[in-house]
């Protein structure tokens, strides 16, 4: 018996629970199914994001945060606390708290929605059918007009370095050592790879060493926040090492040795754990039966459109598992579109206003084109810059490093992009990316009235500085 739907949606994370839940109050009967187990041994919605990637390292980042200021900071603003003692067990219980409500979140919101979660693996078979095999191996098939395809990612492993119980970990490993490792390991500088760190040097670890293929340092990024940030990083203690490949990896009791090169010739190091965040792949294989005829690109993405149509009739595909960014923000707004393109709306993301945040401290975020970008193709802009250091605010909370870059276009002063490290840029981006998404100029934000005092006074002064109009910060220097 195959059951009938409006829709199915292959994947529970924040693509495919958000495509679900619009595609349900859009009036089409959904279906959404998901195979994740989390670590209680249940099912669980909210795929990688949710159970194991962003919402449990936001939690760690802001505990291990909480925990270095109470031991280096708040002396400064006069509250005087000794004895400071980590309780990690504690820390880790309220990172699975955070989770579980969340998750437990979402099944409400299925059942508010009326979308059926189906528990298992779903795949794509020939005439829109989806094949769901749950854990005790029973088949059940599901029949719809549109088939979303949402599976998500999962972490790249090395052949040179393989996971090895809780010594050598991926990002979910890392998210739940018993203990502060002395010596820490990171294979890959990248987002996930700082904010790991991050975490644990703040919680205790000697030495944090990453070791990054690339010769550049956060080469995505803009290059004078990525300069500003190695600096930053390196002055909290992680040991950033560029142009390093990682050979060999081998697990004695409980060390770990690895072998790397870089420029200076061949390395040995010994950590008590190592991390592997070398980046994420598309979770597409086995995802469509050979008869369904789904087209994957040679890095086995799901080849689509600027609007997610696969090339299947019917079919579309959306987060992870297709071209762009690996965000989740991405991934929902992709969802989103799909739902009312589906129920016959009209619908587009912009691709160009996508924000991207390293949540370490400081911040980093950034939406639009990089200066380098814009140089690179030959795109005239100017630039206005204002440091925390001349706010009020960050003086006020004593944190003043940083800075927020507006770039605009040299003729017809719209926004190009924002680049900022410093307090609260996660929050800051997205004023500058609503003033892009309608169409706002460095003078429209100059325009505009900010409450003071406040960190988004700094991207009302950046606006300014684009024309050499900033209050707070003396002028440049005419040559």
């Amino acid at each position: 018996m195959t059951d009938q739907f409006d829709v199915v949606v292959v994947g529970g994370g924040p693509a495919g629970y958000v495509a679900s839940i619009r595609c349900a109050q859009l009036g089409l009967n959904t279906a959404c199914v998901d195979e994740w187990i989390n670590a209680q041994g249940k099912p669980a919605l909210g795929g990688t994001c949710l159970n194991v990637g962003c919402i449990p390292s936001k939690s760690l980042l802001e505990s291990s945060e909480r925990f270095a200021q109470a031991q280096h900071e708040f002396a400064d603003h006069g509250v005087k606390v000794s004895a400071v003692k980590l309780d990690l067990a504690t820390m880790l219980a309220r990172k699975d708290r955070v989770v579980l409500e969340l998750t437990q979140g979402i099944e409400q919101l299925f059942k508010a929605n009326k979308v059926e979660w189906v528990k298992g693996r779903g795949q794509l078979q020939a005439g829109k059918q989806v094949q769901v095999t749950d854990r005790a191996g029973k088949t059940r098939k599901l029949q719809a007009e549109h088939v979303i395809l949402a599976p998500g990612s999962s972490a790249v492993q090395l052949d040179s370095a393989p996971l090895h119980k809780d010594i050598v970990v991926d990002s979910t490993g890392a998210l739940a050592f018993n203990s502060v490792p002395k010596r820490l390991g990171v294979i890959g500088a990248g987002v996930i790879g700082l904010e790991l760190g991050s975490v644990w040097k703040r919680l205790g670890a000697e030495t944090v060493t990453l070791l990054e293929a690339q010769d550049s340092f956060l080469p995505m990024a803009d290059e004078q926040v990525a300069k500003e940030a190695q600096k930053s990083y390196t002055k909290q203690g992680l040991d950033i090492q560029l142009g390093s490949r990682v050979t060999a990896c081998t697990v004695k009791g409980r060390k770990v040795d690895i072998s790397y090169q870089n420029g200076d010739g061949e390395h040995r190091a010994q950590f008590d754990r190592l991390i592997v965040a070398v980046g994420r792949r598309a979770n597409t294989h086995g995802l469509a039966a050979d008869e369904a005829g789904l087209l994957l690109d040679e890095w086995g993405f799901i080849h689509v459109d600027d609007q997610c149509r696969s090339n299947l009739p019917g079919i579309y595909a959306i987060g992870d598992a297709v071209r762009g960014p690996m965000l989740a923000h991405k991934g929902s707004e992709e969802g989103i579109m799909v739902a009312d393109l589906i129920a016959g709306h009209t619908a587009q993301v912009d691709y160009n206003i996508i924000p991207s945040v390293i949540y370490t401290h400081p911040e980093i975020a950034w939406v639009g084109a990089t200066e380098q970008a814009l140089r690179a193709a030959g795109v005239k802009y100017n630039s206005g810059m204002f440091p925390h250091v001349a706010s009020g605010r960050a003086r006020a909370l004593g944190d003043t490093g940083g800075f927020i870059k507006l770039l605009a276009d040299a003729q017809t002063d719209r926004i190009l992009g924002a680049h900022m490290i410093g307090p609260q840029s996660s929050e800051l981006v997205a004023e500058v990316a609503i003033a892009m998404q309608l169409g706002g100029s460095a003078e429209d934000l100059g325009l505009t009235m900010f409450a003071h005092p406040s960190l988004s006074e700094s991207v009302h002064e950046a606006a300014l500085a684009l024309h050499g109009h900033a209050i707070h910060i003396a002028p440049r220097r005419k040559h």
